[in-house]
């Protein structure tokens, strides 16, 4: 029996509308682009053989939705339309084709632009000023998040010569570097992984506090107009990419101006090739015809302009085994399931691991030991299993049971009720302590040399050393028993044990586990306050003052210090004479930087970056990823890009080594 088109159409428009909920509103979607796009094609499909059952207006679960609770709502002067997708260079080609037949008369040009992965923001222009950001929304009006974008560098706060009212339309995206400060934050904190940076930027330009948003660093990238009064005021897109760049905003790096569909797809091909050097997510390509006249004549439809198109390039998959879920169990007892899989070659780097998230994840996709696989690189940095080949599943193969491997391994936990995570259920459980041990001697924090995780294992379980604490009792004669301990290596982890009493505050710091407290914020911490005993003490709103500072991290430290086992910990690790000072605070009175930020960017000759935050450290100063009003001088060195052209426009001082050298080390 056939089945029934209109219990079909209704079935797609659920999903889709579920699909679309997931990606616009929770920024966690489930199925790849690819897998979107082929739902999107069978609902067309189906309403195109079955008009009587198509809808007139296109629903919101047509062109998508990303307005949430707690934002005010904004229209649009000129809608934001979404565009038509293709994977296929033949269905560019007659797209192409179809513009031709429409103007015959004329040469088509047409701009090639990479297609960033982020989120689509219009920013609007008053007599020159900047008033507000909106999202795309659902194409007719979106969520203002002004406060959350304003400290974005690219957005200029007032531009000249400009017309009375201006939509500027573009991407907000994220860094692969921040994405990836950002995802090991998260990890030393035992919070859950971000998939790819498209998420990440959509999750922060929601987030209700703008605090929050701050610390995360996001880019844009502007490459169009929405409204403009009055009209004429461009006649091409390739003007506007050139009076954008001349108004100082952030526009694309990369474009090409092509002369027909067919050099047009010559320069997605040299794009596809350029993309790989990108430090931003790309996943395709956007061809527009170049001239606005023809622009206007093409029209649209009720979903997408007939002038343009985004040809989308296919993520790189392969097929695996997974061999072995294993659990992972983060310093604040969080337990993250992890496949281990046969090596595979993926996007550049061979590929035998990949986080599985939780338990719900799991069950979604019937992952099973022993299941042929296939695995992508989402957003072209963390390695994701999309599926399972079921043809190819063994005939024994039973459902993975959670639970039943947490026993099996000899982990006591229980699922958090208020999400999908399991965690650990007493903090003396084995594994937390190692973890905890393992941090808190780590290269990040306090770097006690000869203590690995074999070692860590033994003092563990044989209840030598269970809290950060017991490591500064530990005696040569304990350490003896140990395996493989002979007199020279013990010698060599209590001296490494006493040399790390005297790490910077910052170290001690970060080595805690603090919920949210990474490395950087520990230094900000320990500069701010000078010692563990101010910072102890600190109120919420003080802390809250402090840059680089949020409501969330400032509440984790008022309720970290309240807790009678910390403080207790905090007290033995005083008797045991660890130091509590912050070195920066201790030179910053006399420092040549003392209370001066510094901003590094490009290639240093006879300088590491390490290095050279190092230098700016001990002198009294702080280190900051971006340039603002606040910085008061940029050491730059080869390619140093945008900054430097940001720091020149603010008047900023521009130090090269040799400058920098001789500020702080006057003759």
């Amino acid at each position: 029996m056939d089945a029934d088109p209109k219990a079909e159409i209704e079935n797609l428009r659920a999903q889709i509308a579920e699909h679309d909920r997931l990606y616009y509103k929770e920024a966690q979607p489930r199925i790849d682009d690819q897998a979107y796009d082929r739902l999107k094609e069978q609902l067309a499909d189906l309403e195109t053989a079955h008009p009587q059952l198509a809808r007139a207006v296109p629903s919101v679960a047509s062109v998508g939705d990303d307005r949430i609770d707690g934002f005010v709502t904004r229209i649009h002067r000129m809608p934001m339309l979404s565009l038509d997708n293709t994977y296929n260079m033949e269905e560019l080609i007659d797209f192409g084709n179809r513009l031709e037949k429409r103007f015959p008369e004329d040469s088509l040009r047409y701009l090639v632009e990479p297609k960033i992965d982020g989120v689509a923001v219009c920013l609007t222009y008053e007599e020159g000023h900047f008033t507000r950001a909106v999202t795309r929304g659902n194409g007719t009006e979106g969520d203002e998040i002004t406060a959350n974008v304003q400290h974005i560098s690219g957005i200029p706060a007032t531009i000249e010569d400009a017309p009375e009212i201006l939509e500027v339309r573009g991407e907000i995206y994220m860094r692969h570097a921040e994405f990836e400060r950002i995802n090991a934050e998260r990890e030393a904190n035992d919070q859950p992984l971000y998939a790819n940076p498209r998420n990440l930027a959509a999750g922060t330009v929601k987030l209700l506090d703008p605090n929050q948003a701050r610390e995360r660093r996001l880019e844009i990238a502007l490459y169009g107009i929405g409204a403009c009064q009055p009209e004429g005021f461009f006649s091409s897109q390739s003007a506007i990419h050139e009076k954008l760049a001349a108004w100082e905003f952030r526009v694309l790096e990369k474009q090409w101006l092509a002369n027909g569909i067919k050099e047009a797809a010559k320069s997605i091909e040299a794009l596809d090739s350029l993309r790989q050097n990108f430090d931003y997510p790309t996943d395709g390509a956007v061809i527009k015809l170049d001239d606005f006249r023809l622009q206007r004549a093409a029209g649209s439809t009720a979903k997408a302009p007939r002038w343009a198109i985004a040809y989308k390039f296919e993520a790189e998959r392969a097929q695996t085994r997974l061999e072995d879920i294993q659990m992972q169990i983060g310093r604040t007892g969080a337990i993250t399931p992890v496949a281990i899989l046969q090596p595979v070659q993926l996007a550049g780097t061979v590929v035998a691991r990949a986080t599985l998230h939780n338990e719900d994840e799991i069950r979604r996709k019937d992952l099973r030991p022993g299941d042929t696989v296939v695995v992508q690189k989402a957003g072209e940095i963390i390695p994701q299993v999309l599926s399972v080949v079921e043809s190819e599943r063994p005939g024994d193969s039973q459902p993975f049971d959670f639970a039943a491997k947490l026993r099996e391994l000899g982990i006591e936990a229980a699922r958090d009720p208020s999400d999908s995570a399991w965690r650990v259920l007493s903090s003396d459980a084995p594994a937390l302590q190692m973890r905890a041990l393992q941090h808190f001697a780590s290269r990040a924090c306090m770097d006690i040399a000869n203590l690995g995780t074999a070692i860590v294992e033994q003092l563990v379980l044989r209840g030598m050393a269970r809290d950060p604490a017991d490591l500064y009792s530990l005696q040569t004669g304990q350490l003896l028993e140990l395996d493989k301990f002979a007199e020279k290596s013990a010698a060599n982890l209590i001296d490494a044990l006493e040399k790390s009493k005297s790490q910077d505050l910052w170290r001690l710091l970060h080595g805690l586990g603090i919920p949210h407290v990474g490395k950087q914020s520990a230094k900000d911490l320990a500069a701010a306050f000078g010692s563990l005993d101010s910072l102890a003490i600190a109120p919420l709103e003080q802390l809250e003052s402090i840059d680089g500072v949020g409501t969330i991290m400032a509440q984790s430290l008022v309720d970290w210090f309240a807790n009678p086992t910390h403080q207790e910990r905090i007290d033995r690790l005083r008797a045991h004479g660890v130091n509590f000072s912050s070195a920066n605070t201790q030179t910053a009175s006399g420092g040549a930087l003392s209370g001066k930020t510094l901003v590094l960017t490009g290639t240093l000759p006879g300088l590491t970056r390490d290095e050279a935050t190092q230098m700016i450290e001990a002198a009294g100063g702080r280190t900051s990823s971006s340039v603002s009003q606040k910085t008061d001088y940029l050491l730059a060195g080869e390619a140093s890009g945008s900054k430097y052209s940001k720091a020149q426009k603010l008047g900023i001082p521009v130090l090269d080594e040799a400058g920098f050298r001789e500020l702080i080390e006057p003759a």
